[in-house]
């Protein structure tokens, strides 16, 4: 009977062989974003059209059906969400943006047939009008890092193009050349810290696992990733899901586990459909099961969905979800490595760390250590979203500055209108409601574990919300707070009632109801919260409130003291004004207002003394063309 490396070499060979007989390959992004906006429609219309024109076309490789074809196949999320759907044509290095199923004609006739470009589908600059071919020169990817993200463009339904690019190499050398303790120092050498949020060494929450006497142990993944904007985890569930696979079947070699969950929140069906397609591909290839590469290590998974509550994030909580409980935080210790599924010694890593583990077993831990910084070696996924030119997800090396992923991967900050400007930057929300804000302060500091935690903020999953000058940073404390006081489990007072209470005095402060006390009394209560909680979400629910209190105070001191918000966002503290354009100066509103707070001449546009108004409303129930606001 063949070992599993010689199945391994094998399927390589067959896939690199079927792929040199095609002329050309067609690669549409089929992440949750690109097929909502109809990735698959465009490829059902490619292929109606290559075979009217008498081309050959294929979806899947095999030996028999690929000989002159082109290949139309499916990838996980490519990143650039602004600009999806996305179509690459390889060889060619061509990256079409924003494509439509109409556009599959002229895709066809162009350049498949043609051999030509289609400039107008291209990527053009929005602040310097310069139109890119592909990724290799555009910004948002050449400013890049990927290891994690790195295989996103192959098919993440074809388990012989993961192998191809060196997939399951590591599980096998894991298996075959390393002892458990070998692996666990190799991770811990690597300095690789868990990308869930806390930052925990991961080579040594292994260790303690692999130290725990039991001849049972488990290996959870955590993909329940629930934070607001955030899309990480999903993404590499979705566009590379054997990768999350090898690094569990590492993990488990390396602790001495037998059986993994995969932990998906219910709300991402084809992360879902993706990860039970890959385990059901691995299992008949033969690389989960028994006796894995001819050894005598066992491994099964088993892909399971959550019910969607955002404190499964946390891990006893993910749990007791596993176990058929109500998902709920329990008091450390034990700790899961000590005491965890169903009482057994038990690691839980997030999606991210599972998938950077291979690539650290493949090349080694010292290679993997030149990048980043020496605390915080390698890098981040992020999903980079609000107010900024180019969302979409990134992979940067630890270190990076926050003025180079917003100005130049990001694009630059934007206002209302899409206008792109420096002077519009006020803030970005880092780590989602876990988190804080990062003011132009601190543009150039680079972002790690360590560095940001001394400014109150933190990684946590990779949500990365950038903010203009427009954004009330009271109303953005207010979101993320109704948001965990939501999700609160109920089981700890301070979370339960402190984040209530909380909410309560932001809804005060944004409606005009607060005095001194009250911000006094909302900072208290968050510390009170953030000491007195059981688990990681209560302890960090106050950090928003926090951090926009230490950086954005005098926002917070204009609602409580003048019953203004500055920027106009919070309706009942509006600033009262004239818009200029609409006014045409009949005075209307200059003679009914009561406390004589609007002036200006016939017949041009008039203004109001914010400091004057009452908000009476006489002025807007008397103007005729729609001119006053902040009413």
């Amino acid at each position: 009977m063949k070992t599993d490396i010689i199945k391994l070499q094998e399927r390589a060979g067959q896939y690199k062989d079927a792929a040199a007989k095609t002329t050309k390959r067609i690669i549409l992004c089929a992440g949750t974003g690109c097929v909502a906006n109809g990735s698959l429609k465009i490829r059902d219309r490619l292929l109606e059209i290559l075979e009217k024109s008498s081309v050959k076309a294929c979806l899947e490789l095999t030996a028999d059906n690929c000989d002159g074809t082109v290949h139309i196949s499916k990838s996980g999320c490519q990143g650039f969400c602004q600009r999806g759907p996305l179509v690459r044509i390889e060889p060619d290095g061509i990256l079409y943006t924003n494509v439509k199923p109409e556009d599959a004609e002229e895709i066809v006739s162009e350049t498949i047939t043609g051999g030509k470009v289609i400039e107008r589908l291209l990527y053009k600059d929005p602040v310097n009008g310069k139109i890119y071919r592909g990724d290799d020169e555009m910004p948002f990817y050449a400013r890049q890092k990927r290891l994690v993200l790195k295989n996103c463009t192959i098919d993440p339904e074809c388990i012989n193009e993961y192998i191809y690019k060196d997939g399951y190499k590591a599980a096998a050398k894991a298996c075959l050349e390393m002892t458990p303790q070998q692996i666990c120092a190799e991770i811990e050498k690597s300095g690789l810290r868990g990308r869930g949020g806390g930052g925990f060494p991961t080579g040594l929450k292994w260790k303690l696992t692999l130290a725990s006497e039991n001849a049972k142990k488990y290996i959870i993944c955590n993909g329940d990733e629930g934070d607001p904007g955030a899309f990480m985890d999903r993404s590499v569930m979705e566009g590379n899901p054997h990768s999350l696979i090898e690094g569990m079947m590492i993990a488990a070699r390396a602790v001495a586990a037998d059986e993994g969950y995969v932990y998906v929140r219910a709300e991402y069906p084809l992360a879902v459909e993706r990860m039970r397609r890959a385990v059901k591909d691995a299992e008949n290839a033969g690389f989960l099961g028994e006796n894995l590469f001819g050894s005598s290590f066992n491994f099964k998974i088993v892909v399971m969905e959550g019910a969607g509550a955002f404190v499964c994030g946390e891990e006893t909580a993910l749990i007791a979800s596993i176990e058929g409980k109500r998902g709920m935080p329990m008091p450390k210790p034990p700790f899961p490595a000590q005491k965890g599924l169903w009482g057994k010694p038990t690691v839980i890593n997030n999606v991210e760390t599972l998938a950077t583990i291979p690539v650290i077993i493949r090349e080694g831990a010292e290679n993997y250590r030149k990048t980043g910084t020496e605390k915080s070696p390698g890098t981040k996924t992020f999903a980079l979203t609000g107010h900024v030119a180019n969302t979409g997800l990134i992979e940067v090396p630890f270190g990076t500055t926050l003025r180079e992923i917003v100005n130049n991967i990001g694009g630059g900050v934007t206002d209302e209108k899409g206008n792109v400007t420096d002077e519009y930057f006020k803030s970005v929300q880092i780590g989602g409601p876990s988190g804080g804000c990062l003011t132009p302060e601190m543009l150039d500091m680079p972002l790690d574990f360590d560095s940001l935690k001394s400014v109150g903020a933190m990684v946590g999953s990779g949500g990365l919300v950038v903010m203009n000058n427009k954004t009330c940073m009271v109303s953005v404390a207010r979101f993320f707070m109704q948001f965990t006081q939501n999700e609160s489990c109920g089981k700890c007072v301070p979370c339960r009632e402190g984040t209530k209470q909380m909410l309560a005095m932001l809804d005060d402060i944004m409606e005009g109801r607060a005095d001194e006390n009250t911000l006094i009394l909302l900072e208290k209560t968050a510390k009170a919260v953030r000491i007195g909680s059981l688990c990681g979400l209560g302890k960090t629910a106050p950090n928003p409130v926090l951090s926009t209190l230490k950086y954005f105070r005098e926002e917070y001191e204009a609602h409580v003291f003048k019953k203004r918000c500055p920027t106009g966002q919070c309706k009942a503290l509006a600033i009262p004004e004239i818009l200029a354009d609409k006014c045409k100066g009949c005075m209307a509103c200059a003679k009914k207002c009561p406390v004589g707070a609007i002036s200006g001449a016939k017949k041009e546009a008039h203004k109001i003394d914010p400091d004057k108004c009452i908000k009476c409303g006489v002025c807007k129930t008397i103007c005729r063309f729609d001119a006053v606001t902040g009413i």
